[in-house]
């Protein structure tokens, strides 16, 4: 029997359209002897749609019309599974549209890949694909993962966090609390962001002024660290979970700026993103040494562990060309294509790590299954409300 896999992709998020573009890469990318995947659709108000047409990245051009066409859906957990109710239910028959047995969010950024849809998925008890909830939320918010890595003697810049509130009262105290820390030029971007939303470089005061307005329109919070101007980007996924993981080959982006642009990741390929990140421009492999090389995927691998990552994350590294210094520079728990490309560049076909994914999330889910979550108890029937602090003591 196939394993019924739902592909959860979009959602409120300014990364919406690449999470498409990634969704339904990965819903083609399936082993259709073995799996059965089933598109799911998450609007911009979080209105959840599937059906045939989903599947289609050419329906997306005009959505409106797509989800006339499409059927929205809720989601029903029963003891056997997990099934998709349509929305509104029929008066008659059934309204049963699917059943799905795993979760596959290919989803990117805030308000979903930072465990905002893996605490809905994990409420509902089905097994998904990917980080859990506290490795989603940690990091994706790149101040707590940066004290995780630094506690974890792993590399990482250091940096300054404003609050918009905070900016907004007292700009001339915001630009020195950063001023005493760090020296220009800065790079400032929105705390809980990807795919290089919201990032600017500001060489001078003014310039961390009109960053800072910038960043402040994705977020309430952002992160300002020192730009490395003689910069390599490498990156470099890693597949697994905390007992065991591997790492991909590296990849070298090129950028069109002092920094990697939305543009470079999902535009500049030619082909308006219809293939996601697999028409950036860069160097695969990375013209590394095999020192070097060994060096970025060990630190990936430990940096995926130690933010108790699953499934495959990649990992973004900043080299310092003047003093050959490695840095983790951020993490992707579900990264754009889910960095397909840099498994096949060892010989690993998409297929097969989706295989792997949703073996890993399987795995979890027996782990978790042999846990203890509740115990019998007798406390409901000695309690009573009429005493004015309650039954906990």
């Amino acid at each position: 029997m196939k394993i019924r896999v739902g592909v959860f992709f979009g959602g409120k998020s300014v990364e919406h359209e690449v999470s498409v573009i990634s969704g339904l890469q990965a819903y083609n990318a399936f082993d259709k002897e073995k799996y059965e995947p089933i598109p799911i659709y998450i609007t911009k108000e979080n209105e959840l749609y599937t059906g045939e047409p989903i599947a289609n990245i050419a329906n997306y051009r005009n959505i409106p019309e797509l989800l006339k066409k499409s059927t929205r859906v809720f989601l029903m957990s029963e003891q056997n599974g997990v099934k998709l109710i349509q929305y509104p239910e029929k008066k008659f028959g059934s309204s049963e549209v699917a059943q799905i047995d795993v979760a596959f969010p290919v989803v990117h950024g805030a308000n979903v890949e930072d465990g905002s849809l893996q605490g809905f998925l994990r409420h509902y008890n089905i097994p998904f694909v990917g980080c859990d909830v506290m490795a989603s939320a940690v990091t994706m918010d790149k101040y707590v993962m940066k004290t995780v890595l630094k506690d974890n003697d792993i590399p990482v810049l250091d940096c300054v966090t404003l609050q918009a509130g905070e900016y907004q009262k007292d700009e001339k105290a915001a630009y020195t609390k950063v001023e005493e820390k760090i020296s220009y030029p800065v790079i400032v971007k929105p705390v809980n962001l990807g795919s290089s939303v919201g990032i600017k470089v500001a060489k001078d005061q003014e310039e961390l002024r009109e960053a800072l307005e910038y960043a402040f329109t994705f977020g309430p919070k952002v992160l300002i660290e020192r730009a490395i101007m003689n910069l390599r980007e490498i990156n470099c996924a890693v597949l697994g979970d905390c007992e065991e993981a591997h790492a991909s080959e590296c990849e070298e982006p090129i950028s069109s700026d002092e920094i990697l642009s939305y543009e470079d990741k999902y535009v500049a390929g030619g082909k308006g993103g219809s293939e996601g990140m697999r028409t950036a421009k860069r160097e695969l492999p990375a013209n590394l040494t095999p020192e070097k090389r060994e060096e970025i995927r060990q630190m990936a691998v430990k940096t995926f562990q130690a933010l108790g990552c699953n499934g495959v994350s990649r990992i973004d590294f900043m080299i310092d060309k003047d003093t050959d210094q490695v840095y983790v520079n951020e993490i992707n728990p579900i990264p754009g294509s889910l960095a397909f490309y840099l498994w096949e560049a060892l010989g690993k076909p998409y297929a097969e790590m989706l295989d792997d994914m949703v073996k890993l999330a399987l795995k979890r889910e027996r782990e978790e299954k042999s846990m203890m979550t509740s115990f019998d108890s007798n406390i409901l029937q000695n309690a009573n409300l009429s005493g004015a602090k309650g039954v906990k003591k």
